[in-house]
């Protein structure tokens, strides 16, 4: 009996095996972006969620972005343990917008800032500023649970009464000041198309001088999260990451009303709704720096964004998500 040897594939043979396999590989990829999608985003209020304590201690039932603005700007800011790092943003913050309101008693404004579940004096810490200016300049509303920065961000969003809502990290990092580089950026967007318009502060010039400080791991890290977010989501904007976003209180129901993401990606999904939407959006140049006690583990928090990033363009393209807005209750 003769032995018959199986010769080894060649190379165009493997060539098709191997794309053969990532062509099944993502088509699985796909099934599980598409079954595993909530249709629209979960906009619940919790019942302790729907108000916010007074500097007197009372609760008050908080806004909805569905009302008329009354107020020319809100400022939100998610708050997730942050009771070390808040106080200096707030020193800074409630310095410029008290000078400013000095100097154009026109200018109104609120601070909200959303305590996303904290272990730690975060309420009571901001409770200290609401005492100091009043609740109507600082609010500080309390989530039951950690919903995430993204999370947190809307929910204070979809509770703010300004007509302009800026979005700002809780450590300071932007020099609060630059919030007039990007309302000059957003009037040069004007005519708005329905009033939509978003303008968002970037670190982009500041990448060479923070490739020499980081490690060769975080640069790759840094450079492949680029490539991902330019690849599949958003091309036109270097920085998508940097918390500093002023957006018209009209951009802001409509994307915010539709987006799912609530960790670090979200600030993706929100412009990739955006550029899909026609709002336009500029790109500022801030001021930046580095704070220490960031909540973001390099590694395994840009894997868990390297896969949320991938999730947003498949649950779009295959009609898992749907551009469209919702009522929070």
């Amino acid at each position: 009996m003769a032995l018959h040897l199986s010769l080894p594939l060649s190379l165009p043979e493997v060539g098709a095996v191997l794309a053969a396999m990532a062509v099944l590989l993502l088509l699985l990829v796909c099934v599980i972006a598409h079954v595993t999608a909530v249709k629209m985003p979960t906009l619940h209020r919790h019942a302790e969620e729907k108000y916010f304590l007074s500097a007197a201690g009372r609760k008050e039932p908080v806004p909805s972005i569905h009302d008329l603005p009354s107020k020319e700007l809100s400022v939100v800011v998610p708050s997730y343990n942050e009771e070390e790092r808040l106080p200096l943003m707030m020193d800074e913050a409630l310095d410029y917008l008290e000078k400013r309101q000095k100097r154009d008693p026109s200018f109104t404004y609120e601070v909200i800032v959303v305590n996303d579940g904290s272990k730690d004096q975060t309420t009571e810490v901001a409770m200290k500023y609401c005492e100091k200016y009043g609740s109507d300049k600082v609010r500080v509303l309390s989530l039951v649970k950690n919903r995430g920065k993204g999370g947190a961000v809307r929910m204070g969003v979809l509770s703010s009464r300004g007509k302009k809502i800026l979005m700002a990290d809780a450590d300071g990092a932007t020099k609060f000041a630059d919030i007039e580089k990007v309302e000059e950026g957003l009037k040069n967007l004007q005519p708005w198309p329905n009033q939509m318009a978003i303008s968002c502060g970037s670190r982009a010039h500041l990448e060479k001088d923070s490739i020499a400080k980081r490690s060769y791991f975080r640069t790759l890290l840094m450079y492949g999260f680029h490539f991902l977010v330019w690849f599949l989501c958003v091309q036109k904007i270097r920085d998508t990451q940097c918390g500093f976003k002023l957006l018209t209180r009209e951009a802001a129901l409509r994307t915010f009303s539709t987006l799912h993401v609530e960790r670090w990606a979200f600030d993706v999904e929100l412009l990739y709704i955006a550029q899909h939407l026609g709002i336009p959006i500029a790109e500022v140049a801030v001021n930046w720096t580095e704070i220490e006690g960031s909540k973001l583990v390099p590694f395994w928090s840009w894997l868990q964004m390297g896969r949320d990033l991938l999730f947003i363009r498949l649950r779009y393209m295959t009609g898992a998500w749907q551009l469209e807005t919702r009522k929070c209750n």
